[in-house]
């Protein structure tokens, strides 16, 4: 269904701001407010996300309304109902884009395989389909080190492809097992630091608005 990884990524990460909220030295009863003020916060957040506005065409208008805060993912919600209801033309759909659309779209898989788990996950899943088109789209929204980055685990990943995918057998416990002395594994603590030289987020909400006739529906 359309949206429901989108959400395990956005429950995630309520989860983890739990963890990090509760965390410390503080009273029981404190805690327990803490608690209920958190879990508000999570209901109403995942409210808001489930409820958010998903634009099947994109206007002008609706892109300069749109809050910086929430313009890649009115972005990314209008790309993927240009899906079709069967994945595997996933690929094929993508490359009829505009260049920009291709762009947010492939930075966005990125992006979420690699932040929850890694660039092994990454190649594992669909987004890898991708992965030798991303250097370039990275580095059209200017996000250059993001780009090189990329391209050398693109390198990495073709070199030792049979070792990083040996035990990759369809089950999570040989996946899981993939992860032992995979030459990513140090491409993805490069991936987490950039964030701090380069605003990928930022980048991309920047070049979406100077792009904006790009992301706009005929």
């Amino acid at each position: 269904m359309k949206g429901t990884w989108q959400f395990r990524w956005f429950v995630l990460f309520m989860l983890l701001f739990v963890l990090f909220s509760c965390n410390g030295q503080i009273s029981k009863e404190n805690k327990s407010q803490k608690m209920d003020s958190v879990n508000e916060q999570i209901r109403k957040s995942t409210e808001d996300f489930l409820n958010r506005p998903i634009y099947k065409v994109l206007t002008g208008e609706i892109i300069d309304k749109t809050p910086d805060d929430q313009l890649l993912q009115v972005v990314f919600d209008n790309l993927s109902e240009k899906l079709p209801k069967d994945f595997s033309k996933e690929y094929t759909t993508v490359l009829t884009f505009s260049k920009p659309q291709q762009a947010v779209y492939v930075i966005w898989g990125l992006q979420a395989e690699i932040n929850n788990g890694g660039f092994n996950q990454y190649y594992f899943n669909s987004s890898g389909q991708f992965a030798k088109m991303t250097p370039g789209a990275l580095r059209l929204v200017g996000a250059t080190k993001f780009a090189d980055l990329v391209a050398k685990a693109n390198g990495i990943f073709e070199i030792e492809n049979k070792k990083i995918t040996k035990h990759q057998d369809g089950t999570l416990e040989g996946f899981s097992k993939s992860y032992n002395d995979n030459p990513l594994n140090h491409f993805d603590d490069e991936f987490y630091k950039l964030y701090k030289t380069e605003e990928l987020d930022k980048l991309q909400i920047e070049f979406i608005r100077k792009n904006k006739n790009d992301f706009i529906d005929k």
